[in-house]
């Protein structure tokens, strides 16, 4: 099984039940239902969907009883993504190979539209088949993601750096992708074993979890400097433009690779047996992607 294999398995699976959940674009309040379906129906890797199932494969799990965490992350990327594109912060108009959704619609509809995906988020989540403490448990994960310690907390690092003479560090663009990357690509990950109380697998995957969503902040970075702007569906030397620190900047391409290969071998040691294969692949992916 190849990463984009199985992500195109998942996708179809999750665009299909999102197009079935969302309400039709001319349904009231219509400006808000044009925006949630203009997002997420966007053409979308669904990597952190594909994580929460290919994680509940290694696990055993039935695939239905994981589909609501599935898109309850997805959600929860699609919003961060919308409030990342306004101009406010990164001031983009390309997402998806479309207009961002500011640029499409307007800009307080878009603010509104990531507004309503977080609480539809954990509305969804809930709908997970298992014991009431356990979906507890989830919630609180997804929570702690999107929050301060998590995806909110790494964008405010990212907007408003360490004012270190020397420049940003490597530990505070670790610290930095820790959370605004890394955090909910973890989450993604570690939701199945949490919804099934297992505290080994918790533990593996939140470490295979980390791993993977270093490496694919650090492709991402590559990518920025090298990556083909059609192929990546958003404008690229974005970085650069705005004077970012980046895992290229502080360690070149060669040494960005190289760490992003130390990071996929750490992934790929958490993780094993037949029913891995998913977990190793999108691992895999991760790193040899090209968008």
């Amino acid at each position: 099984m190849t990463g984009g294999a199985w992500l195109d398995e998942v996708r179809g699976v999750v665009d299909a039940e999102l197009d079935r959940r969302l309400p039709p674009d001319h349904a009231e309040p219509t400006p808000l239902y044009q925006a949630l379906r203009y997002a997420l129906l966007a053409p979308g890797k669904r990597f952190r969907p594909a994580l929460v199932m290919a994680a509940g494969r290694w696990l055993g799990l039935d695939p239905q009883d994981l589909l609501p965490a599935a898109l309850a992350v997805e959600l929860i990327h699609t919003y961060s993504l919308i409030h990342d594109d306004l101009p406010a912060m990164d001031n983009d108009d390309l997402r998806r190979g479309r207009p961002t959704l500011h640029r499409a619609l307007s800009e307080d509809v878009a603010i509104l539209a990531g507004d309503a995906l977080q609480p539809m988020a954990f509305e969804w989540l809930m709908e997970c088949r298992a014991e009431p403490e356990r979906r507890v448990e989830a919630l609180r994960a997804l929570a702690r993601a999107a929050g301060p310690a998590g995806l909110v907390g790494g964008q405010v690092r990212d907007l408003h750096p360490p004012a270190h003479e020397s420049g940003v560090s490597a530990d505070d663009l670790l610290a930095l992708h820790r959370d605004k990357t890394g955090a909910l690509i973890t989450a993604a990950a570690v939701l199945p074993a949490v919804l099934a109380g297992d505290a080994e697998a918790v533990a593996r995957l939140t470490r295979y979890g980390q791993a993977v969503g270093l490496a694919f902040q650090i492709t991402d970075d590559m990518l920025d400097v090298a990556g083909d702007q059609l192929l990546m569906g958003k404008a690229t030397g974005r970085d650069a433009r705005q004077g970012k620190t980046t895992f290229v900047t502080l360690h070149g391409i060669e040494g960005a690779q190289a760490i992003a290969q130390q990071e996929l071998a750490i992934a790929l040691s958490q993780v094993h047996g037949a029913s891995a294969d998913a977990l190793h692949a999108l691992a895999t992916f991760v790193v040899e992607r090209d968008h």
